[in-house]
């Protein structure tokens, strides 16, 4: 990932994408806590359409990958953590899965 400051919301391709309630929710409280260099929010739910925890309505799969400076020095087991305590409502309630990739920026 470069680390020029950008936020995108892709598809699995790399298109943009338009993300509904719950992936901006999820792209906000991240942006909020983090104030990070880079994010993407991906949301995967239709690779797991029929599985097990995936909603008719989608938005139940998402891939986050986010650099930033919070995770200097962090590892990964605590750089998943601090996401997961970010956005533990949704995963409460709306996400069934969601894969991290967390960095910090490199110096």
């Amino acid at each position: 990932w470069g680390y020029e400051t950008k936020v995108a919301t892709l598809n699995r391709t790399g298109r943009k994408m338009i993300l509904g309630l719950v992936g901006k929710t999820l792209e906000s409280k991240l942006q909020a806590a983090f104030t990070p260099i880079s994010l993407q929010v991906i949301d995967e739910s239709s690779q797991h359409q029929g599985h097990a925890g995936a909603r008719p309505d989608g938005e139940s799969h998402f891939r986050v990958k986010i650099v930033a400076a919070a995770f200097q020095g962090k590892s990964r087991v605590e750089q998943h953590r601090m996401i997961n305590h970010v956005l533990a409502a949704e995963l409460k309630e709306w996400v069934h899965a969601l894969a991290i990739e967390a960095a910090a920026p490199k110096t």
